[in-house]
């Protein structure tokens, strides 16, 4: 399975064909990252003129035109990252 390389909040280009017309504006930002669906790493994405966001996955993303990605660091710092759930912070009443 393939790692996000993007993270909340990235600026991101489309690839052409994607978007409604040839002239749209083909950056968006991205939302919120969604599980894997059979290895494709999917996203939220949302245009600036618009109210509602979209799915794609990774490979829809101009790799070459999308100005920042997630440094192979980041994505090993998210591995190492500490659970939400922290059982010695849970206590037991008697």
């Amino acid at each position: 399975m393939s790692r996000s390389s993007y993270k909340v909040g990235d600026m991101i280009v489309l690839k052409s064909g994607l978007t409604r017309t040839a002239k749209a504006d083909k950056r968006c930002r991205i939302a919120s990252i969604l599980p894997n669906d059979h290895g494709h790493v999917q996203y939220r994405v949302q245009f600036t003129g618009e109210n509602f966001e979209r799915r794609i996955t990774e490979d829809d993303i101009d790799i070459g035109e999308s100005p920042r990605r997630a440094s192979l660091e980041a994505a090993a710092k998210a591995d190492d990252a500490e659970p939400w759930l922290k059982f010695s912070g849970i206590r037991m009443g008697k």
